[in-house]
């Protein structure tokens, strides 16, 4: 199943900052992924974001993540965000799963790349 994030643009929200972060975190949430592995946990590394229009105050952003490449402790989630039919942005941000608590990488969990592939 697809998860999908409507949002209505609002003046604080015109420059996208924080808006592929909220996507992706409910996204995890709704999966339950997060706190069915105790010890590990999740930490941005890089970001980039490639703008192909704008979106306005008024507009209803569609945020679509999915995750587009696997490695041994990492894993990338490209957020693609539309207005319509209408390509807004793409951002891919790179995770590094680490044992919770520190920096130390981890492997991802089996539970993990399961519900996020599937």
């Amino acid at each position: 199943m697809t998860y999908r994030m409507d949002i209505d643009v609002r003046y604080g929200e015109v420059d996208a900052q924080g808006v592929v972060d909220h996507c992706v975190d409910q996204w995890l949430r709704s999966l339950q992924v997060l706190t069915a592995d105790g010890g590990w946990d999740i930490m941005v590394k890089k970001a980039t974001v490639e703008w192909f229009g704008p979106a306005g105050i008024g507009d209803v952003l569609t945020l679509v993540p999915r995750v587009s490449r696997w490695g041994n402790t990492s894993f990338d989630v490209t957020v693609d965000g539309s207005v319509g039919e209408r390509t807004v942005f793409q951002a891919v941000v790179l995770y590094v799963g680490v044992k919770m608590g520190t920096k130390e990488p981890m492997p991802t969990p089996d539970t993990f790349r399961t519900a996020l592939s599937g």
